[in-house]
């Protein structure tokens, strides 16, 4: 323990490196079984970002299934999905997994050597896609969902659940993929399989909605024929968000739906446990679920108002009971087998792990992924998540890292700088748990304060749809709310505020900057700038109607467009800033940010722009991202006037 000493804030030593907190970034995904075995997907930052799977032997060692280049990733709607599944044949693991590069599916087996094609290569590039893989081993089969490019424009798109066979005899012909039933909507997840084998269910939805807004879920026959017949609506609609459907053991249809103004729980259509609190979240990947039923008819499920905890729901008295550990944050991923449950937690001061929950004994235990302290514990931040108050007094949910060193005080009446972080999505939110980038800024007296503003999940549907129609304004302000407020009541200095984000978030972060004069500086990450082309043609499919409801209909508000838009505002635009962008990126291009350069071209206005061959929307490389970190920092020791110790390199900022 270092002694303790006054040092001005951001001048703390720290042994949190941008290389440390890039070594960390990410988390497990896509947990599942394979027999008895636990498999999820895990980042590897130092390996190009590439996606690992990883199994769990009986012995209780991992290990790296698929060695490098193989990256299990799909990007079905470019956000990706469910990408791998597994299966026990002849006593030993079967895994069909989408492969990045080529996104084909590929069939696997351990110690049969390489893994063999089952889909072809497009004739689009990268224009076969497939998600939610489940294998039929009795049909010989994978079912999943197929996104078919039909030609070079981000539009020229159709989904449908389709048949793979696992045999191998599509792998060069498009036309052995068998499709389940006739094109019916845009957008379409993984079907589910009825205990008997005679029914599936899947969800489906059509621009402009989102899933959150409104998705139905269907149910159709499975014929003799082996395609579905019958289809009909059970649930759901355009103001009904159904997040997950599964069948129960006895056959019973359960699913997630918000018609209460909650993701709650029903069976044939019967609430299950009603409360203000969500069972489900949104839909942003294919395949995310938050809950799992047992083969006893318990329900494993991660629910919570703000904070998702992991319990098991009783559905004849209504009752759950949460798992006990260090976790107060579960992902949207479990998988259950027997009495067994897995699924990623976290918490403050416990990174991302694969935790298994036996239920006959009420016991969770970290199985993989485990956290390890990289660094002395005491560097960590002691996070409070607290409740601010908005325009018009609404509430507004942040989680606020105050600057912390286990040997550093700051000189007696300095105030330390703080940098608000704003989430992507931006229907999303983000959880109050151990960060090292965050715990890089922290460990050397510079706070953080991530808000979950208007807009965000977790809080139920009218929190959620605070944004409709506001985006740029309620997530601007609300930003705004929670930073002023940190200054009045003396935790920050006014003077030295700045904001951050990526994506949605970049877009808030660049609002902010051109609408407010609150911060002295910002960090703007693959963003949104300019809403007049952030739409159909410009960006991705999936989100390429989003702004109808951010916003509202093009043909309607124009001047909502123009007006909110930061590339509209550049001439505002006076703090310094720095803009990262990765060149790859297909949901966010580098026009956007392009645009936004221009409008400042010989104004003076000093700042950096830094771009990132190969990579997409999200960085995913060590390297990136320890550029991107450092230079982070650069900014706000040149703006706030710190001594960064050690040293990083120095950003150059031109005007």
């Amino acid at each position: 323990m270092e002694e303790n000493m006054q040092q001005p804030y951001g001048s703390w030593p720290s042994p949190i490196d941008a290389a440390l907190a890039a070594a960390h970034d990410g988390q497990p995904e896509w947990v599942g079984f394979v027999g008895d075995e636990v498999w999820w997907t895990e980042p590897r930052p130092a390996e190009g970002g590439r996606r690992a799977l990883v199994r769990r032997t009986a012995e209780g060692a991992e290990e790296s299934v698929l060695p490098a280049p193989w990256n299990v990733r799909s990007r079905v709607i470019e956000y990706g999905g469910r990408p791998w599944t597994g299966t026990v044949r002849d006593g030993a693991p079967l895994v069909v997994f989408a492969n990045f590069a080529d996104q084909r599916l590929y069939r696997w087996e351990p110690g049969g050597g390489e893994p063999r094609p089952l889909t072809p290569v497009s004739p689009v590039d990268g224009g076969l896609r497939w998600a939610e893989p489940r294998v039929d081993l009795g049909c010989g089969e994978v079912w999943c969902v197929l996104e078919e490019f039909t030609g070079d424009g981000p539009d020229d798109v159709r989904r449908v659940l389709a048949a793979v066979p696992l045999d191998g005899s599509a792998a060069d012909d498009r036309a052995a993929v068998r499709e389940l039933l006739p094109e019916r909507h845009r957008f379409v997840t993984g079907p589910r399989l009825s205990p008997d084998g005679r029914r599936a269910a899947w969800l489906a939805w059509d621009h402009p909605r989102m899933p959150w807004d409104g998705t139905e879920l269907l149910v159709a026959e499975v014929g003799d024929d082996g395609a579905l017949h019958t289809v009909r609506t059970v649930a759901g609609g355009p103001e009904e968000s159904v997040a997950q459907a599964e069948w129960s053991a006895d056959g019973a249809l359960l699913y997630a739906s918000d018609r209460s103004g909650w993701w709650n729980l029903y069976r044939d259509g019967d609430p299950l446990c009603p409360r203000e609190e969500e069972f489900a979240g949104p839909l942003w990947k294919l395949g995310l679920n938050w809950f799992a039923p047992l083969d006893n008819g318990l329900i494993a499920v991660v629910h919570g108002r703000g904070a998702a905890a992991l319990g098991i729901l009783d559905p004849e008295s209504g009752e759950v009971v949460d798992a006990a550990g260090p976790w107060t944050e579960f992902g949207s991923s479990l998988a259950v087998h027997g009495e067994r449950v897995v699924a990623v937690g976290a918490g403050p001061r416990t990174g991302p792990e694969v935790v298994e929950l036996d239920t006959r004994i009420g016991r969770a235990r970290a199985i993989g992924a485990r956290h390890r302290d990289a660094v002395d514990p005491a560097y960590y931040p002691a996070p409070e998540s607290r409740v601010f108050t908005g325009p018009g007094g609404r509430e507004v949910h942040a989680h606020v890292y105050p600057p912390h060193h286990p040997g550093r005080t700051a000189p007696d009446g300095e105030l330390p700088p703080y940098v608000v972080w704003a989430h992507g999505g931006p229907t999303g939110r983000v959880p109050c748990v151990l960060d090292l980038e965050i715990a890089y800024f922290t460990s050397r007296g510079i706070g953080v304060a991530e808000v979950n503003y208007g807009g965000s999940t977790g809080y139920g549907r009218a929190y959620r749809e605070r944004l409709r129609g506001q985006w740029g304004v309620v997530d601007v302000e609300d930003c705004a709310a929670v930073a002023l407020a940190l200054a009045e009541e003396g935790t920050a200095d006014r003077g030295r505020l700045a904001i951050r984000g990526g994506s949605a978030g970049g877009w808030t972060t660049a609002a902010s900057l051109t609408g407010t004069d609150i911060y002295a500086c910002g960090t703007i990450i693959y963003p949104v700038l300019d809403l007049a082309t952030w739409g159909p043609g410009e960006t991705h499919d999936f989100e390429s109607r989003y702004l109808e409801s951010l916003i509202g209909p093009l043909a309607e508000v124009p001047e909502r467009y123009a007006e909110r838009s930061p590339t509209t505002h550049a001439d505002r635009l006076t703090a310094p800033f720095l803009l990262l962008q990765g060149l790859d990126d297909v949901i966010c291009p580098p026009a956007q940010s392009e645009r936004l350069l221009a409008g400042i071209e010989g104004r003076g206005v000093p700042h950096a722009y830094l771009t990132f061959e190969g990579e997409g929307h999200g960085f995913r490389r060590a390297d990136t991202m320890v550029r991107a970190l450092e230079a982070e920092l650069s900014l706000y020791a040149q703006v706030f006037g710190l001594d960064p110790t050690p040293a990083v390199p120095k950003l150059e900022l031109g005007t």
